[in-house]
């Protein structure tokens, strides 16, 4: 793999006009929910308008180069490895904000928080981004993984995404036929999203707002805030009768710990950290609960965090 400091330097030096941060043996803990990861080779977040001519370039670069690029956005259901990320990791969280507008359809960036979108749609007396108050990701990650709550997911509401792929910035209209259970069709290729475009409807904004207020309470209440975590551990799977947690509960692993990472004693399907977990902590215990629920039960249990990183 070509050197990654020398890379840049070359790169730099013919690319697209350069506004933002970058560095290099950045520890990706700082950059996750869960607070765990080791050091990126390079961390770089572009900003503003510029952001996706400079990473148009970047990727292209890079692919020539042979150094693999990770996508990052919020680090909402991520684990970074130990040993962390060879290669380059791209920031999308210096992208933000509400593109345009269209009627009413907003258009908003993929490094955008979505309590920030929600705050835009609120505004404009636009309901529809409700489900998701008080989670911690990006929109480009809900959209990336069809984020799903509260009986809503984002494929109910996005009609379009621009994205770049090989080179191609592409503009396409969304099916929810394409879209499943916490998967969309931008998993499993070598793409980053840029701005998604979501149907809302009007409603009076006190009641817009009066939603969020009920479903951030509601994540307080379930405990989501108190530790450093990713969220569920694993997904729901309806053929199994009952959701994750509740069979995780059932065979009495609430509590159980691996070095600082503990499923917690309030949650079956909740893993937190419990101040010096390590990533290794994190993947052990879940491959410890995938283990006891599959040889109780015959289930296997789909991970929803995903890991990253050199030694997974």
């Amino acid at each position: 793999m070509t050197n990654v400091p020398e890379f840049l330097t070359n790169f730099n030096s013919h690319a697209p006009a350069f506004t933002g941060l970058f560095r290099f043996n950045e520890p990706m803990a700082g950059h996750t929910t869960f607070n765990v990861g080791g050091p990126a080779d390079l961390w770089i977040r572009p900003e503003g308008d510029g952001f996706s001519g400079y990473a148009a370039a970047l990727l292209e670069a890079a692919g020539e180069g042979g150094i693999p690029v990770f996508i990052l956005g919020r680090g909402a259901n991520l684990v970074v490895s130990d040993r962390g990320i060879r290669g380059i990791v791209l920031d999308t969280t210096g992208y933000t904000g509400l593109e345009r507008e269209e009627g009413d359809t907003l258009w908003f960036r993929s490094g955008t928080t979505v309590d920030e979108a929600l705050e835009a749609a609120a505004a404009r007396s636009l309901s529809g981004l409700e489900f998701l108050a008080g989670m911690p990701g990006s929109i480009g990650g809900a959209l990336w993984m069809n984020a799903r709550c509260y009986g809503r997911e984002m494929a109910d509401i996005v009609t379009t995404v621009r994205f770049l792929e090989r080179g191609k910035v592409l503009t396409m209209t969304q099916h929810k036929k394409d879209y499943d259970y916490k998967k969309s069709p931008f998993q499993g290729r070598d793409l980053l999203i840029l701005e998604g475009a979501f149907a809302l409807t009007e409603k009076a904004p006190g009641l817009i707002r009066e939603e969020m207020k009920n479903r951030r309470r509601d994540r307080e209440q379930k405990g989501q805030y108190r530790f450093p975590s990713a969220g569920s551990a694993f997904k729901n799977n309806r053929k199994f009768g009952k959701p994750t947690g509740k069979i995780i509960d059932d065979l009495g692993l609430k509590g159980l710990s691996r070095g600082d990472a503990q499923i917690a004693p309030w949650h079956g399907n909740l893993i937190i950290n419990r101040g010096r977990a390590s990533a290794r902590d994190i993947k052990t215990l879940m491959d410890e609960v995938h283990t006891r629920v599959y040889e109780a039960l015959g289930f296997s249990l789909e991970p929803e965090i995903i890991f990253a990183g050199e030694g997974f």
